[in-house]
């Protein structure tokens, strides 16, 4: 593992290594291109924070245990604005975050692209969530709706053909707007020349032009959102100096269904009604989930893709499901993200208390995965990761709504003494943080910056 300058590094960059390796992701990753610093110590502090992170990946003791609380809707609540116009106005997302940022400095930003554009939502009439303002209060964070929107009978129509089936299918249940493609006809027919025309019929419909025209409409949306969070992304990283963790998204193969297709209940009948296609079908998804951690990291200074892990939780279903149904697949894509250079950064939501030997898989090379843990006992973790992977967590998230600072102060000493002191560890909370008592997350960093030093 290359330490790139060790430590603070405002030494010279390494030796070119090959494009689109581990090697190279972790040097863009601290050498950033498109970064105007405002200063050398920021350079420094930056640079210094990531390397924290390689350290802790790469199962070293770093300088200091790096902390990363997974901030969620927080910065909104704690900067005096509603989500609903944090989704809406990037200006007052910009006030927000620097205010959040600023006033706590953790050591990672909290990404603008995780709150989503209000805007680009409306226009589509997604229906897979309710957001800010749309089903859910302005200030409460936005939830997931899950419903059949594949049905059991559809499995292998989405064998066979995913993009297909995405496009014609799903894309017209779960936008409302885009409910005319359903009437378009299947891409991969247009062979020759007489079947252009015949393709093209329903492009003359006025409901299809009409979801043509949303589409143009939330693609400008999107536009003028994206350029907001990469503005604010790297005016927060130029002028304090904190690093950006996440890189890309993708998910379990298990959960592309159970979560966006199925929904909980359905799939968790399908295991038992229709294992075989059930197993068909997260088989199919694996490259599809592989294209999309490296698609979505391909322009991104961090290597880490992450991963949330959801069905597959202690009580959502047996060890025995879970080794058939949840874990071969998501083994798949970890080995595919690795062998790509990237870090799959999986974040176990729940218990897995029961899955820890399954998981600690030495097919997965050692110090190439982050798994961030919720409510798994650290201990066990310790245990069975050491010398393995780099583990993250598990401040409780309602502690810094209830607790007092001094318990906060304490929980963290207890947490870095029993897990942390080795190194191959990174503080963080074990859920997202919507709301929270500023001096308890502060006693949370604060905590971590002086008891976690390490050398």
């Amino acid at each position: 593992m290359l330490a790139f300058g060790g430590g603070a590094g405002m030494a010279s960059q390494p030796k070119e290594v090959p494009a689109g390796s581990f090697e190279d992701r972790l040097r863009r990753w601290k050498y950033p291109e498109g970064i105007d610093f405002v200063s050398a110590e920021i350079e420094q502090a930056y640079r210094r924070r990531v390397q924290m992170f390689i350290d802790a990946i790469a199962l070293r003791k770093p300088e200091r245990i790096p902390v990363s609380p997974a901030s969620g809707f927080y910065p909104f609540v704690y900067s005096g604005i509603s989500a609903e116009e944090a989704m809406h106005d990037y200006g007052k997302l910009a006030c927000a975050l620097r205010k959040y940022h600023t006033d706590f400095l953790p050591d990672t930003i909290a990404g603008t692209a995780l709150y989503g554009s209000g805007t680009v939502l409306e226009i589509l009439d997604y229906k897979l969530y309710r957001w800010p303002g749309h089903g859910v209060p302005a200030n409460e964070p936005y939830q997931c709706i899950e419903d059949e929107y594949m049905r059991a009978d559809e499995y292998s129509r989405l064998i066979h053909d995913p993009s297909d089936f995405f496009l014609r299918t799903y894309f017209p249940r779960v936008f409302g707007t885009l409910a005319p493609l359903a009437t378009i006809g299947l891409l991969s027919a247009v062979l020759e020349l007489p079947s252009v025309p015949a393709f093209m019929v329903p492009f003359g419909a006025p409901s299809v032009r009409q979801a043509v025209e949303k589409i143009l409409q939330a693609g400008q949306a999107a536009a003028e959102w994206i350029k907001a969070c990469v503005a604010i992304d790297r005016e927060t990283i130029s002028t304090l100096g904190l690093a950006n963790l996440m890189g890309g998204f993708t998910k379990a193969p298990f959960d592309i269904i159970g979560d966006t297709l199925r929904g909980t209940r359905a799939i968790m009948l399908d295991k038992f009604r229709q294992p075989k296609q059930v197993l068909a079908a997260v088989e199919r998804l694996v490259p599809l989930a592989i294209e999309a951690g490296v698609e979505s990291a391909k322009h991104s200074r961090s290597p880490a893709v992450f991963i949330p892990l959801h069905k597959g939780a202690d009580s959502f279903m047996s060890i025995k499901d879970f080794e058939t149904f949840y874990w071969p697949t998501l083994k798949a894509v970890v080995i595919a993200l690795i062998d790509e250079g990237l870090v799959p950064y999986l974040f176990v939501e729940g218990s897995y208390n029961k899955r820890l030997d399954t998981i600690v898989d030495h097919e997965i090379p050692a110090g190439r995965t982050v798994w961030m843990f919720d409510q798994t006992d650290m201990k066990e973790v310790k245990k069975r990761f050491t010398g393995w992977a780099c583990f993250a967590g598990n401040v409780p998230a309602s502690m810094l709504i209830a607790a007092k600072p001094e318990e906060v102060r304490a929980y963290v000493k207890e947490l870095i003494d029993d897990v942390g002191r080795d190194g191959g560890y990174i503080l963080t909370t074990g859920a997202t943080v919507d709301h929270a008592v500023p001096a308890n997350l502060h006693a949370m960093i604060d905590t971590c910056k002086e008891y976690g030093v390490c050398r």
